[in-house]
């Protein structure tokens, strides 16, 4: 592991909000270093449509806008460190950031990691793990498939609607409504492609015996035992915080280091059930102003 130079800001995190962050502290000449473990754009990937961000009237697909993002960043000089963050500490006064690859070190950090994908709520055997899923890019480049579907919020009536386009598309909903925007259930009702099942409760997982690579699903139905059988499967059941790097010291101190504005939180990963691109933007662009604002006192 290699021993970084020092940072005046970390942003761990390229999602939405870490993009507009780096963004304006490159146009404050204050370059952050920016790092993200997989590819940046955060959720937009999984989006189909984005239609409540500013400036786009007809929406724009997620990757559209993730592209986009980064064209920007490029433009004031931005870069992008792939790397995880497995550790966010303190040594004396720095903050220190361990990856895999480095040691970095910093005066301000922001995190702005984002959400991963809630658990499999049942056992996945071994043998159907390379069919199962909690985000939907892994199944966009699918032709002629059947992919079952879990899950009743926006997120999973946005998948389906997406999937649809090429595949067909059983929605499982433990609950008899579904919690989605009343647009997106409208638009699904509407798609032949797409099936909607109700108080259907996903109860055991296997490799389906009528073909290789398929799987079987056994569903509760009203008290009833049902079973059917797809290509794939798809969770959308909820997201959780990412931020299992933060040591102990830090979620100690947490209050302090916040109040005293460096450290610094930004987008889903604060936001709870509030997950939204254009949300996460605004988090990200006061984040940065605060900081340059925290850093100019330290001169």
């Amino acid at each position: 592991m290699s021993e970084s130079q020092k940072s005046r800001v970390i942003i761990i995190g390229a999602g939405p909000a870490g993009i507009a962050a780096a963004i304006q502290l490159c146009r404050c000449d204050c370059p952050p270093l920016l790092l993200e473990k997989e590819r940046p754009g955060g959720l937009l990937w999984n989006a189909n449509l984005v239609e409540n961000y500013p400036g786009f009237p007809d929406g724009i697909p997620g990757p559209d806008l993730v592209r986009r993002c980064a064209m920007q960043l490029a433009r004031v000089g931005g870069e992008i460190i792939s790397d995880e963050a497995l550790l966010l500490d303190q040594e004396g006064r720095d903050f220190l950031v361990e990856t895999a690859r480095a040691r970095y070190r910093a005066d301000l950090v922001l995190v702005a990691s984002g959400t991963r994908a809630k658990p499999f709520p049942i056992p996945v055997p071994q043998a159907a793990r390379g069919l199962v899923f909690d985000e939907i890019f892994p199944l966009l480049d699918l032709r002629g498939k059947h992919i079952a579907l879990v899950g009743g919020g926006d997120a999973a009536f946005d998948y389906a609607l997406n999937l649809s386009r090429n595949n067909r598309v059983s929605i499982l909903n433990r609950n008899a409504d579904s919690s989605c925007l009343p647009l997106l259930r409208t638009r699904a009702a509407g798609i032949r492609a797409i099936r909607y099942v109700p108080n259907c409760s996903l109860a055991k997982i296997t490799p389906a015996l009528s073909a290789a690579g398929r799987l079987q699903f056994e569903c509760v139905r009203e008290g009833e035992r049902d079973y059917l059988e797809a290509d794939a499967l798809l969770f959308a059941i909820g997201r959780e915080p990412q931020n299992d790097f933060i040591s102990d010291r830090i979620r100690a101190n947490q209050k302090t280091l916040t109040g005293t504005g460096r450290l610094l939180f930004a987008g889903d990963v604060v936001r709870g059930r509030y997950r939204q691109a254009a949300i996460a933007v605004g988090d990200g662009l006061l984040a940065a102003m605060r900081i340059v604002a925290r850093l100019e006192d330290i001169k």
